[in-house]
Formats: C-alpha cells, structure tokens, sequence
C-alpha cells in the first residue's frame, strides 16, 4: 500500500485502508467456511488420489475406485499454470443506486471485486482490472505481486459510477484487448438489452476465455418492497414514471425473474459461470455461490 499512499490524497487513503479491511474481512469470513482452497475447482488439475478424511468434500470421492476396493479415496488436486484474471466494473449510474440497504450495488460489485484480488494473488494469479461505462475508461494490467493489491485497491476506491453505458460494446472491446486466455470477472447490474450483451459474452468465450458473471441487483430491485403510488426514476435517462406498486408487483416480479432465467440459461449453454446476486447477500455466502458454480462446471 505505502507505494500509492503518497500519489494520494488523505480522504482517498482513508477509502483505500477501509476497502483493504472490508475486503480482508470478507476473505477471512470466506475461507473459514472452506475445507479447500479457495481456487479448487477454479483453475485445477487431477494429481492423485488419497483417502477420505472426515471434512473433505464428498464430491471429491471417486466411485469408481470405491466400487474396486470398497474403500473411500478421494480425488486429490494440484493448481495448474497460472491463470489471468481481470475484474471488470460497470461504471453506469444505476450502479450507485441502494433503497435501504447499507451498500449501493456499485460498492458491493467493488467489495467482492477487492476480496477476489487478495484470493488471487494469494494463489500467485495475476489479477488485473478493467473498468467501463459507454466504452473502456480504465485498464490496470494483470499482475501477480503483492503491490498489486495496492494497486487494485487504489483504483476501485476512487472509481464512481456517474454514466450511461453500453456493457455489449465494451465488452467487445475487451475481448479485443485480451491476448492470451484470461479469467474475466464481470461486476454489473445488466439494466441494459440482454441481447447484444449474451452475443458479447459468447464472443469472449469464443475467444478461449472464461467468464464469470456477477449479476448484482439492489435488494429492492429483486424484492420491489414499495405500496401504493410511487415514482420510479431511471438512473441514466433521469425519466421518470408513477405506478401502483401494489398493483405492478407481480407482474415486476414475473418479469424480473424472466430476465434472470434468461441470463442463467443463456449463461448455461455458453459455459459462462453466471452468479445472480443482491446486495442484502453476505458476502461470504456470494463467494460461495460463486465457488459452487465453478465446481460444478470442473
């Protein structure tokens, strides 16, 4: 940290060392629920088996083994060469927003971006960051040494969303960016056309790169706590509109979960990790779900 500290102002300083706590915190929280390492599943190899001990994942065993020798082995991993990673931050306005809980959906994306920087470079992956709005604004590049925490960190607590956006064409852009098979963690609200964003997203993995979705929402966007008349704004355009929030709730709803479905199974058949979030999650809890999903896919 002390390499930036002296380009910076004290009030960003101040962002930075609670950022580098909060993201401490939530790896901490992480790992402890963990048996294995955090990246087991992530970017792995079979290396051998060994036996079952009470705490292993019972996912690990290998049946085949057990129906030859009536005994539980379990499949035993090693990390393969390094893989890179890059998070990517949508910029857009509608990011910023939060109704009642303590985080706007653009400071939880940079939460969870912050504690996966310190599992990567942890794990001695380089980890770098790309930020966006209508186009790339920001491109930090991947590195794996423990300044890049730093580095990392630096960047997202100065970062704010102000923007309109265009997730399709920036992530066009950064898969022409992207030399070599990278990990692409992407953090948005996707308030945008699915469309031309799924078409995007395969054309990254066409590219040979894995994608990892964070679909962040506000708690009220997935649960539309509101009664009787209310006015809703749209973040980026500013227009606004009066509804009957009893009367809209369950087709908001139906709606809301069309949208999600739509990303999930789109996601699915892409081989894209798709992680649906709001931000009245733990932490811990998204890390994990996140995990899950990676395991599954291995």
């Amino acid at each position: 940290m002390a390499t930036v500290e002296k380009y910076l102002k004290p009030e960003v300083i101040r962002q930075i060392s609670r950022l580098d706590l909060r993201a401490q915190f939530i790896v901490k929280g992480f790992l402890q629920g963990m048996h294995a390492s955090p990246f087991h599943g992530f970017s792995v190899e079979f290396s051998e088996h060994r036996k079952y001990t009470p705490g292993d994942d019972p996912d690990d065993i290998d049946w085949l083994v057990y129906a030859k020798t009536d005994k539980y082995y379990v499949k035993k991993f090693e990390a393969e060469t390094n893989i890179t990673g890059y998070l990517v931050m949508d910029l857009s306005k509608s990011m910023g927003y939060t109704y009642r809980q303590d985080l706007t959906k653009f400071e939880y994306g940079i939460c969870l971006a912050a504690a996966l920087c310190y599992l990567m470079v942890q794990q001695q992956d380089p980890v770098g960051l790309i930020t966006f709005d209508e186009q790339i604004r920001q491109s930090l590049p991947a590195k794996s040494k423990r300044t890049q925490i730093g580095h990392v960190l630096s960047l997202l607590a100065r970062l704010q969303p102000t923007g309109k956006t265009d997730v399709a064409k920036s992530l066009v852009q950064i898969a022409a960016m992207l030399r070599h098979r990278s990990l692409v963690m992407i953090f948005s609200d996707l308030l945008t056309d699915p469309e031309p964003v799924l078409q995007s997203l395969r054309r990254l993995r066409h590219g040979g790169h894995d994608v990892i979705l964070f679909h962040i929402l506000d708690e009220a966007e997935v649960r539309f706590p509101y009664a009787g008349m209310v006015e809703l704004e749209e973040p980026e355009t500013l227009a606004k509109m009066q509804v009957d929030a009893d009367h809209y709730r369950a087709e908001y709803l139906d709606e809301l979960a069309a949208f999600r479905d739509r990303y999930r199974l789109q996601s699915l058949q892409s081989g894209i990790d798709y992680v649906p979030l709001d931000t009245s999650m733990q932490f811990d809890r998204a890390l994990t779900e996140y995990l899950v999903n990676r395991r599954r896919r291995a």
